[in-house]
């Protein structure tokens, strides 16, 4: 199954990554310990592993990075 939307920005509260991944009204957040200046393809790659440990399907070209 693909998620409906995946996006990953930094949570200046806890330091860390914020990946959340959308599927109809649910919300799964989980953070990264993924260095604040990595490059994107450091991040899609943080994203994938994390989408496919929850049991979805995703394209890393696909996720929206807001930094």
């Amino acid at each position: 199954m693909r998620p409906d939307r995946v996006e990953v920005l930094w949570d200046a509260a806890k330091s860390k990554w914020l990946i959340r991944i959308e599927t109809g009204e649910e919300v799964i957040r989980r953070h990264c310990e993924v260095p604040k200046n990595a490059d994107d393809q450091t991040l899609r790659s943080a994203v994938q592993k994390t989408v496919v440990d929850e049991g979805y399907e995703l394209d890393p070209v696909s996720v929206s990075i807001r930094r």
